[in-house]
């Protein structure tokens, strides 16, 4: 599996070497917000690819069993058949499909039984681990994680203690992690930082490193709860953290923004961030993901407006 298990304890180290430029990094970030994005066929091509990338998430306290049927259905088919032939998209394989189906623990046997039932291959990702605080006990927490993966999920995304972060703990984060990857097993770990609420810049790429270290396949921005989520500072100083630790190690580790990003034009900024930082290696779902709930229905709104020159009303387009 892509990056795990490849750093160690003793490159702790590195972390108390870590210096980051703030206003170095807020300028760069600024540039790839301001950047002229792709137009016409370039655009719905792009669209296309960030749909392959999404984590279509539902975690929501009336979450059902319907509503997430509802979900998965519209994870297989996110984009409607008669546009993907305009594009000349419709058999491509098994289809454009999202990347994941993000639920909650209690709602993985659901989402499983769906995608089943539809005859789709379509992975499906676990919030665990004391989402989205983190804070609870750590034996609860593992035990989280063992249950979703014995309830069928291939993706897990834990969250890791932020305490432990601010408090300049880096080896008992270290530890955890290592623990919340043995309990994954062989399945897909997303490590989520909680960067809005990890105080610093230098905290965030320490964090990063770490979480790396410990042997995760992606570590991800936000649980999409806090009060800040995916920013491009926060982006920037994750993806240089990836890209110095896969030419120390040779790992290559996935990324996954998540929280406040809802229209296509979010989508393309994200997909020009990872091209021109990581290259083209990591345009694609092994390695890039967007957690989103909304951002969806934007993205076929474009679509739709590419094909038809027109914008869609709201009962032309599926609800996930």
């Amino acid at each position: 599996c892509i990056g795990r298990g490849a750093g160690t304890s003793s490159y702790l180290g590195w972390i108390s070497r870590v210096r980051v430029n703030q206003p170095a990094v807020l300028r760069r970030a600024e540039q790839l917000q301001t950047r002229r994005t792709v137009k016409k066929d370039w655009q719905a091509a792009w669209l296309l690819r960030a749909v392959t990338c999404i984590d279509l998430t539902t975690l929501s306290g009336d979450d059902t069993p319907s509503n997430v049927h509802r979900l998965c259905f519209k994870a297989k088919h996110p984009i409607r058949d008669d546009l993907l032939k305009c594009l000349n998209m419709h058999d491509k394989g098994e289809g454009i499909t999202t990347g994941a189906v993000c639920v909650y623990p209690s709602r993985v046997p659901d989402a499983v039984k769906a995608l089943k039932a539809a005859n789709c291959t379509i992975p499906v990702a676990s919030v665990a681990t004391g989402f989205p605080a983190g804070q609870t006990p750590l034996k609860t927490r593992l035990e989280e994680v063992r249950g979703a993966v014995a309830d069928g999920a291939t993706e897990i995304d834990i969250v890791i203690n932020r305490t432990l972060a601010l408090t300049g703990q880096w080896q008992a984060l270290y530890n955890e992690i290592t623990q919340f990857r043995e309990a994954c097993g062989e399945v897909h770990m997303k490590t989520i930082l909680g960067t809005g609420e990890l105080g610093s810049l230098s905290n965030v790429y320490k964090a990063s490193l770490v979480a790396m270290m410990a042997g995760s396949d992606f570590i991800k921005t936000s649980t999409g709860k806090e009060g800040v989520n995916a920013t491009f500072p926060v982006a920037l100083v994750m993806v240089r953290a990836i890209r110095d630790y896969y030419w120390k190690t040779g790992s290559k580790v996935g990324f996954k923004p998540a929280g406040g990003i809802h229209t296509a034009k979010d989508a393309l900024a994200w997909l020009s961030l990872m091209k021109e930082e990581l290259g083209d290696e990591w345009l694609k779902p092994e390695l890039f993901r967007l957690g989103a709930s909304t951002l969806l229905g934007d993205i076929e709104r474009q679509i739709y407006h590419h094909v038809t020159g027109r914008y869609a009303a709201h009962h032309d387009l599926p609800m996930a």
